[in-house]
């Protein structure tokens, strides 16, 4: 057991079909490890889908991270693309908890963390490409729990998705790859963005 807390302050009303992947697949990893996953902040009318509350590391609540850690801030470690320092194995000994915006997959970024920065959170970095929210959870985790440095973790910068011979999308963010050099990417993803991507050819039909 790893002991570890990962959260995401959900900074949107609404759940959005990526993100709903990704939470999954961060609950699904958490459990893994033998971590918690925590979705916090969320409004009173938040629908959680049951494929998040069938998962037992997954901790949902209305809360903010301010609210929960109230007494003792220090142990909280703000994951913050503005940081100065990146985030190194041997910030596993100094947080328990790893904090993340709900923020890190926008493209292009909107700073969103810093909501969570103005509550004086101590910060980390985890390197200067954009990285989604899973992958955030992913690379903190191989870092602090692995002690695995977080420029000696294995990724994958901006791949193409080919869906067939004619059509392929680029992603505009860095993955972790996987043993078999893939990008890993939340299950049903890709079909997810091919979808999407369909979407937006009829559109402008």
């Amino acid at each position: 057991m790893s002991g570890k807390t990962y959260i995401v302050e959900h900074l949107d009303e609404e759940l959005g079909p990526w993100s709903e992947l990704e939470y999954i697949t961060i609950a699904k990893e958490s459990q893994e490890a033998g971590a918690r996953f925590c979705l916090s902040s969320l409004p009173a009318a938040f629908k959680v889908p049951e494929r998040l509350t069938a998962i037992p590391a997954f901790h949902p609540t209305s809360q903010g991270v301010e609210e929960i850690y109230a007494a003792d801030k220090s142990r909280v470690c703000l994951l913050d693309p503005a940081a100065k320092k990146d985030l190194s194995p041997e910030d596993g000994e100094t947080f328990d908890v790893f904090l993340f915006g709900g923020i890190l997959g926008d493209d292009p970024p909107r700073d969103r963390t810093s909501e969570l920065r103005k509550k004086g959170f101590e910060g980390r970095r985890l390197g200067p490409v954009q990285m989604t929210t899973d992958t955030a959870v992913r690379v903190t985790r191989i870092v602090v729990e692995q002690k695995i440095p977080v420029a000696d973790v294995p990724y994958l910068d901006y791949p193409e998705l080919k869906f067939n011979e004619h059509e392929s999308t680029q992603m505009p963010f860095r993955y972790v790859t996987g043993k078999d050099g893939k990008p890993i990417m939340p299950e049903g993803m890709v079909e997810l963005i091919k979808k999407d991507a369909d979407k937006a050819i009829d559109d402008l039909m």
